[in-house]
């Protein structure tokens, strides 16, 4: 991600988007427990962030921007 991407909402989401998507292929590869076990706490945080960013994103939304 290069630095003026850091600030921009929709590239942050692609890229968590992307990641989920790389870890779930990589997960249901997984031979052990372990890296299952690895992976879905991976998963799980990558979910929770998606989830902040959207909640942010519906908050902003909700905003009348003339104030």
């Amino acid at each position: 991600m290069h630095k003026g991407d850091l600030m921009d909402p929709e590239k942050i989401m692609d890229s968590l988007f992307r990641e989920l998507t790389d870890d779930l292929k990589a997960m249901s590869k997984a031979k052990t427990i372990e890296e299952k076990i690895q992976y879905s706490q991976i998963i799980n945080n990558l979910c929770e962030s998606l989830g902040v960013l959207l909640n942010l994103a519906s908050d902003m939304m909700g905003l009348d921007i003339d104030e």
